[in-house]
């Protein structure tokens, strides 16, 4: 599972993710595409789906929600997402994803 688009930065990491917003629950459903697809319980309207995504993404990296920024597709399914202080390594260990 460990074929997600992802690259390294300066500060850390940014990777691929496609949400499905109003969900009964938020989790990591599976990798489609190179991409992290992620239920969200939020609906889509006024950031609510994009800030429940990052609060999930926060809790499961174990980093401060403010280290979570969504840097592209804000109101698309498709993101990416970039998460400070974080390597690929230690993201795919945090989300249970390498092998």
């Amino acid at each position: 599972m460990a074929n997600l688009q992802m690259q390294e930065v300066d500060q850390g990491v940014v990777f691929a993710v496609k949400i499905v917003p109003g969900s009964s629950k938020t989790s990591i459903c599976s990798l489609m595409d190179g991409k992290l697809k992620i239920k969200v319980a939020a609906a889509p309207e006024r950031g609510k789906a994009n800030q429940c995504l990052i609060a999930f993404l926060a809790k499961q990296l174990g980093v401060k929600k403010k280290e979570v920024s969504i840097i592209s597709g804000r109101t698309s399914a498709a993101k990416r997402v970039h998460v400070t202080g974080m390597t690929a390594d230690m993201l795919l260990k945090r989300l249970n994803l390498n092998e």
